[in-house]
Parts: C-alpha cells; structure tokens; sequence
C-alpha cells in the first residue's frame, strides 16, 4: 500500500515537473533542448508521410466505393473482423433491370435484344468493378491502413516518450542551475547541487537512449516509402487491367450493335463523338447513311465498290447526302482519298456494297473517300 502511495506521489511530481518545464518554455521563461537538424528532418519527412498516407488512403476509398453510407458498413465489418458481403455494383443493377425489362419486352424484339446485350455487357463491367476494388483494397488500402495503424502509432509513441525525456531533461537544467545560484550565494557545497547534477546525468542518459530509439524508427520511414511504392505500382496495374476490360467488354458490345445497326434503325446515322481528344488510329466505327441509288458504269456483280470506284463516275443523290464537321486533320492516302483539315465541313453520302467505316466526301469541286471515324456527321 505504501509502494503504491509513494509511486502515485512520484508519478504526480513528474508530471507536474514537466507541465511546469512546457508551460514555462511556451512563456520564453525556460531553455529547452534543441533536436539536431538531421532529427528535425526525420521528424518532418514523417509528419508529411503520415499526412499524405492518411489523405491518399481517404480519397481511394472514396473512388472505390463512393457510397459514404456502405463505406461506414465496410467500416464495421472490418471492425469487427467479419467478411465483407459482396455488394453489387451500380452497372450490375444496371445489366439486371435491363435485361429484366427485356424479359418484359420481348426478348426477340429488336428493343428487348439489345437491351439483353447491353445488359450482359454492364454485368461484365460490374464484375470487372469488383475484382478491380478486391485487388485494389487488398494490395494498396491495406498495406497503408497497416502503416497508419501499426508502424505509425509506434513512432507516435516513442515521439512522446522522446518528448517527456526531454522535458525532464531540461527540468533537470533548470534545478541544477537554480541549485548553483543558491551554492554560489551560500558560498559553500550544497547537497541539492550533487543531487540535481545526478538527476541531470540520468535524464541525459535516458534522453539519448531514447532519441537513438526514435531516430532508428524514423530512418525506417524510407523503408516504409519503398513499399508504398510497390504498392503503388500494384494499384496502377490493377487500375488498368480494370479499363482495359472495361474497354474490351464495350468494344464487343459496339461490335455487336454495329453489325445489327442496319437491321434495327434502317437508313440512320451512326454519330461520331464531339468530344474525342484525338484521331483514331484507325477508323472502326460502323455507320449506315442514305446511299446513293447507282453509280454509272457499275455492274451489280459480286465485285466490292471500293475496288471499282472511279470517282469522276460518281454523283451525288439528290436527297440524302449530310453534312459532317471533319475532327481531326486526314492525310489522303492515294488518289481515291481525299484529304481533310479540322473543323471543315463537308457532303458526305455512302454507295451500295461501300465499306462501312467510309464514306464520299465532297467539298468545293474535290471528291473522295473519307474515314467515318474523323468525322461528326450533322443532323
């Protein structure tokens, strides 16, 4: 009973010593120990990775799972240390109302098959949604939730130890001075200089061990870097194998809607987007547009329009040519091409049996083949 007053008593003074020691530094009426600027460093490099980890770490779960309310759920279940219930993704909604709706529609009516595609397709984008926020939670979120947990609460404790050591080495400072100016009037040895100068040589010494401490903690931060950035690079990886899926599953549905484009929406247009920030490598998009009813001097034989046009045979139907802004400039490449520059406009009209990534284009008295793809075809 009395070892534990005692030490109750011995714990309050030392706390007491260092409230004193911290308030009077904050008054300018203490000196305090300075950290070498190699310290200071470590002490800062730390607090900006801790910083950036946290924010990083906060923004991927927001792009991964935008809903804060599920993100709060995903919370407890890991809290908890429960399995997470697979959770559909919007575009798996998507896919089941569409092809629900097709069911309900007529699976064999053009609407009610393309809306079963459509909707096959978003399943496919959910389920690459979801193997892309597993592989991203589990190779880059978790390795920086353990940081923040684990190895950071560690520094953040030896921080503080390394703090209360320092306050009590300059608590020590303090009295020993105070003890010297006391002997220096009393002009004699005191006993209180003795006894503050051993205080003093232990709390150095326990200051120093446990600044060593701290500084190996803080060097490990470099470690830590390196391993965020195998993480990183694992979390890009996964990132683009999700697009690159995404880009797949959408191109087969193009695909697939652009070879029964005729069949469903006979005589329209399949308009190029205004927004695309570069030209196409190649033009792939399929199109029908109102064509022209004959060409003179063509046979109806199997041969291809491509291969027997002679463009000073072709004219333009007195109805149903349109016009197009050209997107990207277009380099001919022979004489049956015709070369474009960006934001011209232009007639542009198909042939029986043409290929469907091109068409006629006619601007001024110049004629030629042109790629659907650089092209936004007006209404």
């Amino acid at each position: 009973m009395d070892f534990s007053v005692k030490k109750l008593a011995s714990d309050a003074g030392v706390f007491f010593s260092r409230a004193v020691q911290f308030t009077e530094e904050k008054l300018g009426q203490a000196e305090k120990t300075e950290l070498d600027a190699h310290f200071e460093n470590l002490l800062a490099r730390a607090d900006s990775t801790k910083n950036w980890t946290e924010k990083i770490l906060r923004q991927t779960e927001v792009l991964l799972q935008p809903n804060p309310g599920a993100r709060i759920e995903e919370f407890l279940y890991e809290k908890l240390d429960k399995k997470i219930p697979v959770r559909n993704t919007n575009a798996d909604l998507l896919g089941q109302y569409m092809i629900e709706a097709a069911n309900e529609f007529g699976p064999g009516s053009p609407y009610g098959s393309t809306l079963i595609k459509v909707g096959e397709t978003q399943k496919q984008l959910g389920g690459a949604e979801r193997d892309f926020m597993h592989s991203a939670s589990v190779n880059f979120l978790t390795p920086l939730r353990n940081f923040l947990e684990g190895d950071w609460r560690t520094i953040s404790k030896e921080r503080r130890l390394l703090e209360n050591r320092r306050l009590d080495l300059d608590a020590c400072k303090a009295r020993l001075k105070k003890a010297k100016a006391a002997e220096a009037k009393a002009a004699l040895w005191s006993e209180e200089v003795e006894k503050a100068e051993h205080e003093l040589r232990v709390a150095q010494t326990e200051f120093d061990r446990q600044a060593e401490v701290t500084r190996l903690l803080l060097e490990g931060i470099s470690s830590t870097h390196m391993n965020h950035l195998r993480c990183l690079k694992e979390f890009a990886e996964a990132q683009a194998t999700y697009y690159a899926q995404c880009y797949q599953y959408t191109l087969d549905l193009q695909k697939q809607l652009g070879s029964s484009n005729g069949e469903i929406f006979p005589g329209t247009f399949v308009v190029n987007s205004p927004h695309a920030s570069s030209p196409p490598v190649s033009p792939t998009s399929a199109a029908t547009i109102p064509v022209v009813s004959a060409v003179a001097g063509a046979s109806n034989n199997t041969t291809t329009v491509d291969s027997m046009l002679n463009l000073s045979d072709v004219k333009p139907p007195s109805s149903g040519t349109r016009k197009a802004r050209v997107l990207y400039d277009y380099d001919a490449a022979d004489s049956s091409e015709l070369s474009l520059l960006a934001d011209e406009l232009i007639t542009v009209y198909s042939l029986p049996g043409m290929d469907p990534d091109w068409l006629i284009a006619e601007k001024g008295n110049q004629k030629g083949k042109v790629p659907v793809t650089y092209l936004e075809l007006l209404s």
